[in-house]
Order: structure tokens, then sequence, then C-alpha cells
């Protein structure tokens, strides 16, 4: 594939208004799904911040952005490469790229949001992870989490792709200097929790 189809497949994957309107349509769906959850819409605190910054406490995943906001945004970077893969296949058997990969990363987003605030989870996160008082994300929290992977996607379809990869990097090494986390890190300690990483995280 050329650099110009390359571009082509780009653009394509871009929503139009109707994606867009999916997209959203996902989203609300989410807040409407997590209000059922009986999850709390904002902080308990009482109030909404822009940026919330200290990561071991209880204002942690219930404001707008904060340090894991970053790794939302690679979230969305990473679907746009998957999609990217999956639509150029298609178009070279003759298909066509969609219109609704976004749609698409926003419901697998919105499906990681209510998993990430099921009881199961949360008591993973207290059981393996120095988050030992996370009780789950606000809904303003979870939405804005999902826009910022629909920031990072929309990204990953203007940047060049070495531009898109050293966003992604930069962004791990920063929180992991700031907050000694980051997206690997989370993954890891989730699914194979190491007792050395959990340490160094706490500071010990």
């Amino acid at each position: 594939m050329d650099n110009s189809t390359s571009r082509a497949v780009a653009q394509s994957l871009l929503p139009d208004t109707r994606g867009l309107i999916a997209a959203v349509g996902v989203l609300l769906a989410l807040v409407a799904m997590e209000l059922a959850m009986g999850r709390p819409p904002i902080c308990t605190c009482g109030y909404v911040k822009l940026w919330h910054g200290v990561v071991q406490s209880s204002g942690n995943s219930q404001h707008i952005a904060d340090w894991y906001s970053f790794s939302h945004v690679i979230h969305g970077l990473l679907f746009y490469f998957f999609a990217w893969l999956l639509w150029r296949k298609w178009r070279l058997f003759g298909g066509r790229p969609s219109r609704w990969a976004l749609a698409i990363a926003v419901a697998f987003e919105a499906f990681w949001e209510l998993l990430e605030n099921s009881p199961m989870i949360i008591d993973r996160y207290r059981a393996v992870t120095v988050s030992y008082g996370y009780s789950g994300d606000s809904i303003v929290n979870s939405a804005s989490d999902v826009i910022f992977m629909m920031a990072g996607f929309w990204l990953a379809a203007r940047l060049p792709v070495r531009l898109s990869i050293a966003l992604a990097i930069l962004f791990e090494l920063f929180t992991l200097l700031m907050i000694r986390d980051n997206l690997t890190l989370n993954i890891l300690m989730l699914v194979w929790p190491v007792d050395a990483i959990r340490q160094w995280q706490a500071g010990a």
C-alpha cells in the first residue's frame, strides 16, 4: 500500500456526521448504564475539578482529568492502529474503510469503563495494586476517559505514525516518572502482580 492509499484509509477512519452521532450515543449509553449501576455522578466531595493530580487520594479518578488521562489517550492511539490494520486489509480485498471506526472504539472503551467500575475489578485493584482505597470512577471521570480516548484516536488519524508512537512512549515515560505508574504497569499489575513493583510504586 502506497502513502497516498494509507492517507486515504486514515481519513476514512474519521467519522462522518452519522459516525460521530453514533459515538456520542454510545458515550451517553455508558453514562446511563453507570447511573443504573449506582456510580456517583461526580466526586462525593461535591465539586468537579478540571485536574486532580494526587493519585493516592479520595479524589483520584473522580474529576475531569488526572494522571491516568494520558493512558486513555494512548487507548485512542492503539484503537486507531488496530482499526487502521483491519480496514486496510479489508480495502485490499475490495472493501471500503468504515467511518464507524470511532464509534466502535468508543464501544470498546465504554465496555472497559463498565468493567473497571465493576466490584470484581475494584476489588482486584485494592488487592494487588497500591490503590488500596480505590472505589471506582465517578461518571464524570468515566465520560472524560472516553473523551480522552477519542482525542487520541483523532490525533492518530492526523499525526504521522512515528509521531503517534513517540507520543505514546512519551506519555508512558512521563507518567512513570511522575507517579510511578502508567498503562503498561497498570495492565501488568492487574493481570500478573509483581510484589517488587508494588513496593516500588508505594515508595518502599
